[in-house]
């Protein structure tokens, strides 16, 4: 199964395209509805992923969707399964498959992802229904005397796991360790976090027998907390995160597709250009945005269904914006151009 495997995930990162991620969770998206006060029903969920999914754009610049489970399950308005739009345009269905985080016993102020339990049948039924790669997300917290090596082996663990549990019913498994930028401390102190944790994610992928061919990594970038006093730029944070990088992330990983974790559009955008622009690297560099390219086309659409087209074409101008930085060629003046 390795071959059909690392031929998905290089199409998850084909040239010029990053992911879509859809996956909120059903109190996460409501909480984005209540921003552009909209009710969150299903018929809304749908009509808002219906949107994305259509837009002509996504033939050239999204390569793959994550999407929470009510999504998987979905047909659009007009009957059509939403993972048969998906795949019309080329791109590759996947699915969020944590249940999210809970406190880490014994350990105050850290959490780890749950979900293990009965998750070999759930991901035979995703393969079932359409999806071909699957989402776990682990949460890493900076803070005083945290993260711990209890809470990092915890959480790496389980992404091995669940990484071991794709592979075996023919998924992809999309990795995901987001050291936060909750807090105020430095880009020095996230790098040094990050490194942690990458290397012993690597560490319980090999002790699980996890095919790196077959695997694509979504990691934080490496960048100054949200409350640090002094904001690394964008050619620090390039630097540092492609450097952090370099020695954690073996080059048989075919991808890395970073979150936007917090970041604004642009400044997702920005990094990621300056990194393909000013650095080799021997995986593919890209882009797996929740809020980074919904946020334009949410408050565009404003929960009435009349704004579709003006929420396609926000939503077509930043995954353009998006592919330019896969290849180095985003610049901020492009910004400026019409949707």
């Amino acid at each position: 199964m390795t071959e059909p495997l690392s031929e998905i995930a290089k199409a998850m990162v084909a040239p010029g395209k990053g992911i879509l991620a859809a996956d909120e969770s059903t109190p996460t998206i409501k909480k984005r509805f209540d921003t552009i006060g909209a009710e969150s029903t299903e018929e809304n969920r749908r009509d808002y992923r219906e949107m994305l999914f259509r837009t002509p754009a996504m033939k050239d610049f999204i390569s793959g969707v994550i999407l929470f489970e009510e999504t998987l399950r979905q047909s659009a308005a007009d009957g059509t399964p939403m993972v048969d739009i998906i795949k019309s345009h080329g791109s590759i269905p996947g699915v969020k498959v944590d249940q999210g985080t809970k406190p880490l016993a014994g350990h105050s102020g850290e959490l780890v992802t749950e979900g293990l339990d009965g998750l070999r049948s759930r991901l035979k039924e995703y393969y079932g229904l359409g999806a071909r790669f699957a989402k776990w997300r682990a949460v890493i917290t900076i803070g005083k005397d945290i993260p711990s090596s209890g809470c990092i082996s915890a959480n790496t663990h389980a992404l091995a796991c669940f990484a071991a549990l794709c592979q075996e019913v023919g998924l992809v498994p999309i990795v995901e360790p987001e050291v936060l930028m909750d807090g105020d401390h430095t880009i020095d102190r996230c790098f040094e976090v990050t490194e942690v944790t990458l290397h012993a994610l690597y560490d319980a992928l090999a002790a699980q027998r996890v095919v790196l061919e077959g695997t694509i990594l979504k990691p934080n970038m490496v960048l100054s907390g949200s409350d640090c006093a002094t904001q690394a730029g964008p050619e620090e944070v390039a630097e540092k995160t492609v450097q952090c990088l370099k020695r954690t992330v073996p080059s048989a990983v075919p991808g890395i597709v970073f979150l936007s974790g917090g970041q604004s559009d642009i400044d997702a955008t920005a990094h990621l250009g300056v990194m393909n622009r000013n650095y080799d690297a021997p995986w593919r560099l890209s882009y797996s945005y929740g809020r980074a390219l919904q946020t334009a086309p949410l408050k565009a659409w404003g929960g009435d269904n009349a704004n579709i087209p003006a929420a396609q074409a926000a939503f077509a101008h930043r995954a353009r914006m998006n592919g330019l930085a896969t290849s180095g060629k985003w610049q901020p003046s492009l910004e400026n151009e019409a949707a």
